[in-house]
């Protein structure tokens, strides 16, 4: 392994958010039933805007190849068909933990802090160059290890949800390595010299800083 490589892991690492408050008391059983439905709820704010932020991602590729492979990142969530992929088994999810469809679409009761963290990452997409949009999706290195923690905490502590509102983190596991494969493998092509580098490394620590902000508002969304 590279010194870049090993300084990019670092990143998520030390500022992941499996290590917020928030996901150490879901992952423990803590959260009640409304707090998990909080973060349902806001998450799939997040969710929805996944293929977004993947369309100007792709739309920076200069090659067929590059954007036929990150084309799939887009079916994967917004699927092929009707019914099919990541967005409609969030859907499910909220529905198995007791939240109307209707509501999640709707986007009402999501909260100002999370609004703001979302549009923040969709601009580093719109606005960085590739290597910085890239980079910033390297999370995904530790996206499999935090989903199935996800599942047997779920399993164990929250029964009442439907275990077929599970499929989506079943699915991200898989996923998640090759999505991270893929854009590891960019990024060092990519990131030649120093300042490239460091870019690709402060993207990264701003798209840790997105997801905890997340958690922050949702963790104190009911105060």
């Amino acid at each position: 392994m590279s010194d870049f490589e090993a300084e990019l892991r670092a990143v998520p690492e030390k500022r992941y958010h499996h290590l917020h408050p928030f996901n150490l008391r879901m992952h423990a059983g803590e959260l009640s039933e409304q707090e998990l439905r909080r973060w349902i709820l806001n998450r799939f704010h997040y969710q929805r805007h996944i293929p977004i932020k993947d369309a100007l991602i792709m739309a920076k590729l200069e090659t067929p190849e590059l954007r036929r492979m990150w084309l799939r990142r887009i079916q994967d969530h917004d699927g092929a068909a009707e019914g099919e992929g990541g967005i409609e088994r969030w859907l499910r999810l909220g529905e198995a933990a007791g939240l109307r469809r209707e509501l999640l679409l709707s986007g009402e009761g999501v909260l100002p802090g999370v609004r703001l963290a979302v549009e923040g990452y969709v601009n580093l997409c719109r606005l960085g160059s590739p290597l910085e949009a890239v980079a910033a999706s390297l999370t995904e290195l530790f996206a499999p290890d935090l989903m199935r923690t996800r599942i047997d905490a779920f399993e164990k502590h929250y029964r009442w949800i439907d275990p077929d509102g599970l499929r989506y983190f079943r699915i991200r596991v898989d996923q998640g390595r090759q999505d991270s494969g893929e854009a590891l493998a960019l990024v060092l092509d990519w990131a030649r010299d120093r300042a490239d580098q460091e870019r690709a490394i402060a993207a990264l620590s701003y798209k840790c800083d997105v997801l905890w902000a997340l958690l922050d508002a949702v963790d104190r969304g009911g105060s």
